[in-house]
């Protein structure tokens, strides 16, 4: 069996506004777990209740994920000055 490989190259990554993009997205989910708050009693006696908690989780991985594109983001700025900067 012969070794795939590909005819051309991968694409660059798109960049774009990642942090805004987490942010909401996590702010989303923190949304999503107050909007179900009220139905506690429902999801609970139907057996959803991992419904609330999935909101809840999602928002509290959103908290992690908007950490580390920020600091991300700020280590590519940092290196695009480091490679600007003329060497001496």
């Amino acid at each position: 069996m012969a070794k795939w490989t590909p005819k051309h190259e991968a694409p660059e990554p798109l960049e774009g506004p990642v942090v805004a993009t987490i942010t909401g997205g996590t702010i989303v989910w923190f949304v999503l777990f107050l909007v179900q708050l009220p139905f506690y009693g429902w999801f609970a006696d139907h057996g959803h209740l991992w419904w609330l908690w999935t909101c809840l989780a999602g928002g509290g991985l959103g908290l992690i994920g908007i950490w580390y594109v920020r600091r991300r983001d700020a280590a590519i700025k940092r290196a695009a000055e480091v490679e600007a900067t003329p060497a001496r």
